[in-house]
């Protein structure tokens, strides 16, 4: 009996599996090579042209045989890996490694792009797909010959950012291309990843034409509001609504399917029943639709195959080059000038501003858009990306991250898709525009560690959100946190005393020249020490001296105004001071809580000059309590990653190959832990006990948790978390956000202890299991802090090793 012509298959990887973009915005679906994909193989190579073959073959061109083409698409997926990038059900691009079994961890790689497909940047997303699963595998270098002509592939290897090393000129050119991701790979990625990203949503938030498939001719059914909204919203291009049964619809032609269309559509929304979309987007995909809005319902929450359903919906359509937001959504909106989009069913359509927000929660976005505009919040975008399959938060801060009209981004997050492309983005964004989100869980000390990393104001409620939103998007964060109170009654102003406290403000005793100042301006009855109470009796002449002077004073950054129904003068008098006083001080914030109305008041609105109020003092003052932490953390030097001296990367990997999964002997556990500058041993200086853990989070990756041992964290939970990498501001932050860090930065109970070491140690864990995807949990307990000067000592380590299969060499 012969042998199989081929091994017997081993598992597929389906964590490799991700959606793409190439340089021009284009979506594509990368992914390992299948069994199945041998006649997708034949059809590709059979449709390259002689010259990339010659650049594949490295000379003359010979045409490989089928069978041996066919061979391709069976790999072992560790020591042989080859991934392609699909266009509709066809290959645009495929890059294969095999690993060299003298030298593990390198091997040899080859790129091939479709011919019609060649300068859309496939060959630079791929090199970056195969860079990570070479890494994760225990490649360290992928190695490639080029010929010295093929200028694309040269460029693409030269402006990826890899460290890269080539041989001398000649007629072929060696490559070898260090995979560990270096600094400037990291930041092209993502500046090539932005470019992407932006010019692959342009059809979907500024299309030029739209078509609503499942248009309705019943008003109040989603399929009519959608087509209504569109055209009540003043969208200046064409919307055509399709619908075989119906020759009008809100007054405009009906068309029986996208087909038929006078034009392509950049942009569809689908509202038909369930089982139907597939058919629907394939007819899109085939006409050439570049983005998608799935608002039917009846997938992932009705069971495992409606889960099934909608990630096939969401290859296919990055496959076939289109975005799709949803489904089980509410649509998209985009009020700017260049767009005027109001692709939604919901009968509340905001108005125009400068908050934009993503939502992942269909149902919710309809209380949103209704509560925001009896707010008066306007918005210049928001989306409801309901199940998020391709479509995410990240995508949507990137967009809002250079538009013009928005200054503030709300975030509804229910799950993270990719947590730490969000952080690494929101990093980004916050510091210029800031992100307010809202999360339902609580006490979630991974998703506190994200956010504070990212700069991200977290709140707990939907009316917090709004609240901070209504002060951001019309006063600036102050610039600290001293606050004073201006009031014409004692008792609120004594829980809006409580509520600063409580957000970390301060509101501190006026100086005593100031203090005079305003005796002399006052009535007699008013108490200036802060709050100013102004009493009842008080005048808009009175209010507008306080506000003015508390804001021109250096020892003051945000005023809250209070004003409750007086014995004596106009309302309308009182908040023409307050707009007057805070258009004279632009730069510190004012806030009301004025006749218990919330949002923007008539009364407080003067053009472009908005000073909002609160129903509650309490939720002014929490309000200006988010601001004023975003303003620190924004004023605080970001931080960086350090090149860490005395860390042997080569040796740690080794270590790691020669252990089986599960825990790590102790002398290997010091050893690998040495490798990267920290050694373990014991001690007798005295000094307090922390410890140090890491844990493998399904979400969001390495958490890392510090604190002290004992009572502080058994009882009093005082540990900290932050999420890798860590940067040196974040080790920074970790150590210092405990309650016991007075006890360690000597401020009682002693000199001290050594922050410097204990930071660099923090940092150097982060970088050990970064380095090391095979650690799935770590803790050094206990950790000797030693006093300034002295270090830190670990005196015990464990280390488990998780039993991921990728791991190792040839087998």
């Amino acid at each position: 009996m012969s042998a199989p012509p081929y091994p017997e298959d081993p598992p597929y990887p389906e964590d490799l599996e991700r959606p793409g973009l190439v340089r021009t915005g284009r979506s594509t679906f990368v992914r390992p090579v299948r069994p199945e994909d041998a006649d997708r193989l034949v059809a590709f190579v059979g449709g390259l042209s002689r010259a990339t073959l010659a650049y594949r073959s490295l000379g003359p061109v010979v045409r490989a045989r089928d069978d041996v083409i066919r061979r391709g698409a069976h790999v072992d997926y560790l020591n042989e890996l080859a991934l392609v990038a699909l266009a509709g059900d066809e290959i645009a691009g495929l890059v294969r490694y095999v690993r060299d079994p003298e030298e593990p961890e390198h091997a040899e790689v080859t790129f091939t792009i479709r011919d019609d497909h060649q300068s859309e940047g496939f060959g630079r997303l791929l090199l970056e797909h195969i860079a990570a699963a070479a890494r994760a595998r225990g490649i360290r270098v992928l190695e490639a010959d080029v010929l010295a002509d093929n200028t694309r592939m040269i460029n693409v290897f030269l402006g990826s950012g890899f460290r890269v090393e080539s041989g001398p000129p000649g007629q072929i050119v060696h490559f070898e291309i260090a995979v560990d991701p270096q600094a400037q790979a990291v930041a092209r990625a993502e500046r090539r990843e932005h470019t992407a990203v932006r010019r692959s949503l342009r059809p979907l938030l500024e299309p030029r034409s739209v078509a609503v498939i499942g248009a309705n001719r019943s008003p109040l059914t989603i399929g009519h509001e959608i087509v209504a909204n569109l055209l009540r919203g003043g969208f200046r291009g064409f919307v055509f609504p399709v619908n075989p049964r119906a020759e009008q619809i809100a007054g405009t032609r009906a068309y029986p399917s996208v087909r038929e269309l006078p034009e392509v559509p950049d942009l569809a929304l689908v509202a038909v029943r369930a089982e139907a979309v597939p058919d629907v987007v394939r007819e899109c995909a085939e006409t050439g639709v570049k983005a998608v809005v799935v608002v039917s319902t009846g997938f992932r929450e009705t069971g495992v195959e409606g889960r099934t359903t909608e990630l096939e919906l969401a290859r296919f359509a990055r496959a076939s080059g289109m975005r799709l937001v949803g489904p089980n959504c509410m649509g998209v909106v985009n009020t700017t000038p260049a767009a005027r989009l109001a692709a939604t069913f919901s009968p509340a359509l905001p108005t125009p501003g400068r908050v934009a927000m993503s939502s992942q929660s269909g149902p919710l976005g309809l209380a949103v858009l209704d509560f925001a505009r009896r707010l008066r919040l306007g918005f210049s975008g928001f989306v409801s990306v309901g199940h998020a399959v391709d479509v995410s938060t990240n995508d949507l801060l990137q967009w809002w991250e250079e538009d013009p009209e928005t200054s503030v981004v709300l975030l509804h997050v229910e799950t993270f898709g990719n947590p730490r492309r969000f952080a690494r983005i929101a990093r980004r964004v916050a510091p210029r525009k800031p992100i307010v989100a809202v999360h339902p869980g609580h006490a979630d000390a991974a998703v506190d560690s994200l956010f504070a990393q990212s700069g991200v104001i977290r709140t707990r409620s939907l009316q917090e959100l709004f609240d901070v939103a209504l002060l951001l998007a019309h006063q600036p964060p102050p610039p600290g946190n001293r606050v004073a109170v201006i009031t014409n009654a004692g008792g609120p102003a004594a829980l809006t005393v409580g509520a600063c406290e409580a957000s970390g403000l301060r509101v501190p005793a006026l100086d005593e020249r100031l203090q005079h100042s305003l005796r002399t301006a006052l009535s007699p009855r008013a108490d200036v020490t802060n709050p100013i109470d102004l009493t009842p009796t008080s005048t808009a002449a009175h209010y507008r001296q306080a506000l003015d002077a508390v804001l021109a004073d250096d020892g003051i950054d945000a005023a809250v105004v209070l004003f409750m129904p007086p014995l004596a003068d106009k309302p309308d008098e009182v908040a023409a001071a307050i707009l007057d006083a805070a258009e004279a001080a632009p730069e510190k914030p004012v806030v009301a809580s004025f006749l218990g109305g919330a949002g923007v008041a008539d009364l407080l609105h003067r053009g472009e000059l908005v000073v909002p109020t609160y129903a509650f003092p309490e939720s002014a003052a929490t309000s200006l309590g988010h601001a004023a932490a975003y303003q620190a953390w924004r004023g605080t030097p970001a931080g960086v990653i350090p090149d860490l001296p005395e860390v042997d990367t080569d040796r740690a990997p080794s270590l790691i190959a020669g252990c089986a999964p599960g825990p790590v002997p102790p002398q290997v556990a010091a050893e690998l832990l040495d490798s990267y500058g920290i050694s373990v041993r014991d001690t007798h200086v005295p000094g307090p006990d922390a410890f140090l853990s890491v844990r493998a989070d399904p979400v969001f990756g390495p958490v890392i948790a510090f604190g002290l041992t004992g009572d502080y964290a058994d009882l009093m939970a005082d540990v900290a978390h932050r999420i890798t990498p860590l940067s040196d501001r974040d080790a920074r932050e970790m150590i210092r956000s405990l309650r016991a860090a007075p006890l360690l930065d000597g401020r009682v109970g002693g000199p001290g202890v050594d922050l410097t070491a204990l930071e660099e140690a923090v940092l150097r864990i982060s970088a050990m299991v970064e380095d090391l995807p095979e650690i799935e949990s770590m803790d050094l307990r206990p950790i000797r802090l030693l006093p300034p000067g002295d270090g830190v000592a670990v005196t015990h380590a464990t280390i488990q090793l998780s039993d991921d299969t990728r791991r190792g060499g040839p087998s």
